[in-house]
């Protein structure tokens, strides 16, 4: 009888301590989701192109990487940024509205000290092949959080045919979009 009350109490310890590491994993997996966020979307051609890709934003600990990779590009460079609407149904990609600016800034060059758009993201280079890949991490954009001067979700990305010149008013004399992409969560 002592033999199986003392199997008893060492199965009951170990079913005990099990489920204890089981609720301490699930706890730190929990605290991992919750100070990391993700948004995945694909890059459709617009404007008659072929230029295609996808796109990734993750937020963890307050910073934002986005990274972008594209084909069917022309070989060179060509700028990308982040427009006001989610909203790429119109052939051209001009539903998008124009570049993202919730705080009035001109137009320039990612972290100049005479001022930026947040969707001023800048240019990438399509190699031989028409790829092209780009990363920016900034603590400037959330994703889904309640700052509207910060929440890249409802916009969208878009690709231009040409470079950005950081100069020209309010676009940077880019050209025709040629893919764009809605961030959606």
């Amino acid at each position: 009888m002592k033999k199986i009350s003392l199997i008893t109490l060492i199965l009951t310890l170990a079913v005990f301590v099990g489920c204890k590491e089981d609720k301490k994993k699930m706890d730190t997996e929990k605290t991992v989701a919750e100070t990391s966020k993700k948004v995945k979307l694909n890059l459709e051609p617009k404007s008659g192109s072929d230029v295609s890709g996808s796109a990734v934003f993750t937020e963890t600990n307050g910073v934002v990487e986005f990274t972008a990779m594209l084909s069917g590009l022309e070989p060179g460079t060509h700028a990308i940024h982040i427009h006001e609407k989610a909203d790429c149904s119109s052939d051209d990609g001009k539903s998008t509205g124009g570049h993202w600016n919730p705080t009035g800034s001109s137009h320039g060059k990612w972290g100049s000290p005479d001022g930026f758009h947040k969707g001023d993201i800048g240019n990438l280079t399509a190699d031989e092949n028409g790829k092209a890949t780009v990363t920016l991490k900034t603590d400037l954009w959330c994703i889904g959080c309640q700052d509207d001067t910060k929440n890249v979700v409802g916009k969208a990305i878009i690709v231009h045919s040409g470079e950005d010149d950081f100069t020209t008013q309010p676009t940077g004399a880019a050209g025709g979009r040629i893919s764009c992409g809605g961030i959606i969560r």
